[in-house]
């Protein structure tokens, strides 16, 4: 599946360093390279940390293909729904392209 396909839809993507950035994805090409518009960056905390997740504003962001881990597409109301600062687990941890 081509990422095409989410051009001008809200996708979320999970960073070979472990980053989780959500925009709006409005432009890729054949080697995964990605611009989002509206990007922020969700820092997801553990639950034994005491301290809230948050969210930062990230505005336009280019992410290179070979940092791509995971892209997938936003069900926006679900998303909406979600109090992102109560949302607690662990680091994804970092990937490598083998």
């Amino acid at each position: 599946m081509s990422l095409s396909t989410y051009l001008n839809k809200k996708v979320c993507i999970i960073t070979t360093d472990g980053r989780t950035l959500v925009g709006i994805l409005i432009s890729c090409d054949h080697n995964t390279n990605i611009v989002l518009q509206d990007t922020i960056e969700r820092i997801i905390v553990p639950a034994d940390s005491g301290e809230k997740s948050s969210q930062a504003d990230q505005g336009l962001y280019m992410i290179r293909g070979d940092s791509v881990v995971v892209c997938g597409e936003v069900d926006e109301e679900i998303d909406a729904s979600i109090n992102w600062e109560e949302v607690k687990g662990e680091a994804i941890g970092g990937t490598k392209h083998v």
